[in-house]
């Protein structure tokens, strides 16, 4: 079986943004550094940057994310979004109102033409996400 997940790539705050959604979504988080690996020099402020991080949550979701390498570029934009879906209308607004806090909403969660109900945001930390509760989901 293969698996897609998102990586999510940040320059100094990916603990705080895994540590965040672990908020969100529950689950187990594991976090690597690059100073345990020797990837920086021990007492660095590099040390501490994340090497790998990965949130498994028991719905299944997996997160992956890390701080990019010092030095190394990050072009954010709008080529990404994590999308959200299902019927359990309750669990999905739980996640949309955690993923909000903070955040900036471009499209309330609200009933769409195609009836269900359907929304967008960035969140605090500059990831896009679409939330997407199937037709008769209470979401309202």
């Amino acid at each position: 079986m293969a698996l897609l997940n998102p990586y999510l790539s940040f320059t100094g705050n990916a603990r705080d943004a895994l540590e965040f959604y672990r908020s969100v979504f529950g689950g187990e988080l594991t976090i690597s550094t690059y100073g345990e690996f020797q990837m920086a020099e021990a007492g660095s402020a590099d040390a501490d940057r994340v090497m790998h991080g990965q949130l498994t949550t028991s719905p299944g979701f997996t997160l992956m994310a890390s701080d990019i390498p010092p030095g190394t570029p990050l072009n954010q934009g709008s080529s990404i979004t994590i999308s959200l879906s299902g019927s359990e209308g309750d669990g999905l607004r739980g996640y949309w109102d955690s993923l909000a806090d903070g955040g900036n909403v471009s499209m309330p969660l609200e009933k769409a033409p195609w009836g269900d109900y359907f929304g967008q945001l960035t969140d605090r930390f500059g990831t896009d996400w679409m939330v997407n509760i199937a037709g008769s989901g209470d979401a309202g």
